[in-house]
């Protein structure tokens, strides 16, 4: 897999999944809270499925 998340995008998706998550941990939202550990993991892993159709890179390619 070739990433197309770049790093400003990963971070954002990193601090907005754990936000999600520990806002469903503590009963603030929701377990709909738990949909966080999908930016989590889009972010970690630096691909995400949805960028694919529409052609869209958010990292700068060499």
């Amino acid at each position: 897999m070739m990433q197309n998340v770049g790093s400003v995008d990963r971070a954002i998706r990193i601090i907005a999944g754990l936000i999600l998550i520990g806002l469903a941990a503590t009963g603030k939202i929701g377990v709909w809270g738990y949909i966080g550990v999908v930016p989590l993991a889009t972010g970690l892993i630096g691909w995400c499925p949805a960028y694919l159709p529409f052609g869209i890179k958010t990292c700068k390619t060499k």
